[in-house]
This record gives structure tokens, C-alpha cells and sequence, in this order.
């Protein structure tokens, strides 16, 4: 194996490592319950006894502080229970001063609360609950690795990218809407080419259907033609045709005049703000080991494939049900005496990881392997979005192959998956 296939399957290996931590060589175990403004931290002794108790700001000074002061009495195990986000700062900090750090996943957390003394859902008896974890429950914590700022840099850009997103579909339906009410004939030539910035361009210029017809065919070509070429002649033909479908003007075309020239501008500026991240995140995923990988499997993009990086990578899954269980595509069993029996959807799972994979399998759908799959689920009655939930359930055994070993996508080996 070269060097690259070596980093490759080093990479893919790494993601599903079962990490545990060993607190034998620790004296100190710290829980600290990480807030927005404030944490509320606990440390206890190898034996027990309460070291520390107390709460504490969003602030790098006052946690060095905390962690140095404890390290006199021994190594410190600090573990939190968000190691992201409003978590980062401690996570920082804690290896900063050189202690070694962990994480309680959350539903253990949960679980680990019900065997504890009270009801009452505090800062200060969930840090407590994380610190006797920390001491007497080693194998419910997850190691943290030193943070890769290639991945918090693509998972920043890539949870940047859906907001952006969801302001476009926001803002889309919003214009759509608006057209539709002044002149549903327009809106279904112009609405559904709002992804081309010479149709917003010319809604910016001509927002209603009077403007439009002073316009006239010519000048709307024109309008179009400077950013979207090659659809101008087709959409100024079909513009005139809308026009005349309509002679009537609908009370509130004088305000949507004002509001659609703004929407289609916001529109284009947030598009434009889209491509710009999504560049950065394609550099960013050709620079990954797994990149390669990933991208080798038919209906993988770029945004896919960041999006399986930041989901998965550095995560435990010691087998394919796990993963397919962590995305929420593995089914559920309900079952109780002879009354409820069947298998169905799962509620939960990461739902951002869900729809990446969902959609790869969509876009799938041209790979022969694939869609023979699809159609044999589909001749088995199911709708098509069981047919593709149980294609990307397939394919998450597949991903998973690729990932544990390091190697690109065989049709033959997905196949017999």
C-alpha cells in the first residue's frame, strides 16, 4: 500500500475506533456543565470527596485558573458534556493547561441522572452527574482528539451553508408567493427560474407585470442576457405569453412593485454568498484524506461528502447498524405481546447526516446498481421514499465498508452489501 492509501486507511479507520477513557492515572475528575454566559463545574477526588463546587464564567482566565488549581492535587480528567460550540472555549482551555479531556454523550448522561439522588434538572446536579461519571463510570465517556481545524473549519462552513439555504427557500417562496398573487401566469414562467441571477435581475429592474410589458420582449432579453445567456430569448418569449394571459390588475401590485425588487436583490445576494462558501468548503473536502473516498461513490457531491466528514469522522461506530442507527436509518422495532408487532421509521438520528444521505440516494438513482435496488423495492410495494430510505440504508453499509477500510467504491462489492 503507497503512502496516500496508507493515510487514506488510516483516516477511515480512525472513525470507528471505539475510544474509551482509562482514568486510572487520574486524581481529579472535573464534570462541568457548559452554558452560554456560564458553566457550572464539580470536581471530585479519586475517593469521592468534593474538591470543587462552583460556577463559572464564559471566561479563559477564570477556568485556567480552576484547572491549574486542581492540577496540584494530581492529573486532571475533565469531562463536559458538549464539546462544541458553546462548549470550544473549555475544551481549549482544559488541554491548554494539560489536562486530559473527555465527553459524556448525552443519552448516557441521561440514563446515569436516573441512578442519582433527586428530580430536580440543575446545572448544578447535571456537573455532579458528569463528574461521578468521570470517577466511577469510565466506559460511558468518550475520548476527545486534538481538534483538526480543517474539520471545525468545513463543519463551521457546512452548518453556514444550510442557513443559507433555508434563507433561500425562505426568500423564494416568499417571491413566488408574491408573483402568484399579482399574476399566477408570470409566476409560473419566472418562479421556477429564481436559481438564475438574469431572472432576479430582471425582477430587480421590472418587478411588475406593467413594468414588464413598457419593458417590452427586446430589452427583457437584454436584462437576462447579462448573467444568464443562455436561457434569455426562451424566457422573454415565454414573459410576453404570461403577459397576455392578463389584463386585470389585482389589488396590491403597486406594494408587491416595492417588496419583489428587494426580495429578488436579497435573493441574488444570498446565492452569491452561497457559491462563495461553497467554494471554500470544495477546497477544503479536496484537501481531506477521505475526500477520494467519498466522492467515488455515485450520488456524492461535495456538499455530501462534507457534510458525512463533519457528521462522522471522529465518532464511534463499531458496526454498520450503528452508523445506519446514528443517521436514523435503520428501523425500529415495536413489539409488545401479540398486539404490536412490525418495524418502523425511526424518530430520531442525526437529521442532518439523514438528509445528506437521503438525497445522495436520490441523486443515485442513474447508477445501474442503485436503481435495480430501487425498482426491487418499488416492485415490492413500497412508496418511493420507503424505496429510498431502504436504498440509503444500503448504502450506509456500503459507506461504511469504504470508510473502515479506506477504499473507493466497487459496484460489485455494493452489491453483495
Amino acid at each position: 500500500m503507497d503512502a496516500d492509501a496508507t493515510t487514506v486507511a488510516q483516516a477511515g479507520a480512525a472513525t470507528f475506533v471505539e475510544v474509551v477513557v482509562d482514568h486510572s492515572e487520574f486524581e481529579v475528575f472535573l464534570g462541568i456543565d457548559v452554558g452560554k454566559d456560564k458553566h457550572y463545574a464539580v470536581a471530585l477526588g479519586r475517593s469521592g470527596a468534593t474538591l470543587l463546587e462552583r460556577e463559572l464564567p464564559q471566561d479563559e482566565a477564570r477556568l485556567r485558573t480552576l484547572i491549574a488549581g486542581l492540577a496540584t492535587d494530581g492529573p486532571v480528567l475533565a469531562v463536559v458534556d458538549q464539546p462544541a460550540s458553546i462548549g470550544a472555549l473549555v475544551v481549549a482551555v482544559a488541554r491548554a493547561e494539560g489536562a486530559e479531556v473527555a465527553y459524556l454523550p448525552g443519552l448516557a448522561m441521561r440514563r446515569l441522572a436516573d441512578v442519582h439522588r433527586g428530580e430536580a434538572k440543575t446545572d448544578a446536579r447535571d456537573a455532579r452527574v458528569i463528574a461521578e461519571a468521570a470517577r466511577s463510570t469510565p466506559y460511558a465517556l468518550r475520548s476527545l482528539q486534538a481538534s483538526d481545524e480543517q474539520l471545525a473549519e468545513l463543519s463551521m462552513l457546512a452548518g453556514f451553508d444550510d442557513d443559507l439555504h433555508g434563507q433561500i427557500v425562505q426568500a423564494s417562496n416568499r417571491l413566488r408567493g408574491l408573483m402568484t398573487q399579482i399574476h399566477p401566469a408570470l409566476e409560473r414562467v419566472l418562479g421556477p427560474e429564481l436559481e438564475h441571477f438574469g431572472v432576479l435581475d430582471l425582477l430587480v429592474k421590472h418587478a411588475t407585470p406593467a413594468a414588464l410589458r413598457k419593458a417590452g420582449k427586446a430589452r427583457i432579453a437584454r436584462v437576462v442576457a447579462a448573467r444568464s445567456p443562455r436561457i434569455a430569448e426562451r424566457i422573454a418569449t415565454a414573459v410576453i405569453a404570461a403577459l397576455g394571459e392578463q389584463s386585470v390588475v389585482v389589488p396590491g401590485t403597486d406594494a408587491a412593485g416595492m417588496v419583489i425588487p428587494r426580495l429578488a436583490a436579497q435573493l441574488a445576494q444570498i446565492r452569491t454568498q452561497r457559491r462563495e462558501v461553497v467554494q471554500q468548503v470544495e477546497r477544503l473536502v479536496e484537501d481531506h484524506p477521505l475526500a477520494q473516498v467519498l466522492t467515488s461513490m455515485p450520488g456524492v457531491g461535495v456538499r455530501t461528502a462534507a457534510r458525512i466528514i463533519t457528521e462522522v469522522v471522529g465518532k464511534d461506530f463499531p458496526t454498520p447498524g450503528h452508523l445506519a442507527a446514528y443517521a436514523g436509518l435503520a428501523p425500529v422495532t415495536w413489539r409488545s405481546g401479540s398486539s404490536i408487532r412490525g418495524e418502523h421509521a425511526p424518530r430520531g438520528g442525526n437529521r442532518r447526516l439523514k438528509n445528506a444521505l437521503f438525497r445522495s440516494a436520490f441523486s443515485a438513482l442513474g447508477d445501474p446498481a442503485s436503481r435495480a435496488y430501487y425498482d426491487r423495492k418499488r416492485a415490492e410495494k413500497k412508496t418511493h421514499t420507503q424505496a429510498l430510505l431502504c436504498l440509503a440504508r444500503r448504502r450506509s453499509d456500503v459507506l461504511f465498508a469504504m470508510l473502515r477500510d479506506g477504499t473507493h467504491y466497487d459496484p460489485q462489492h455494493a452489491q453483495g452489501a
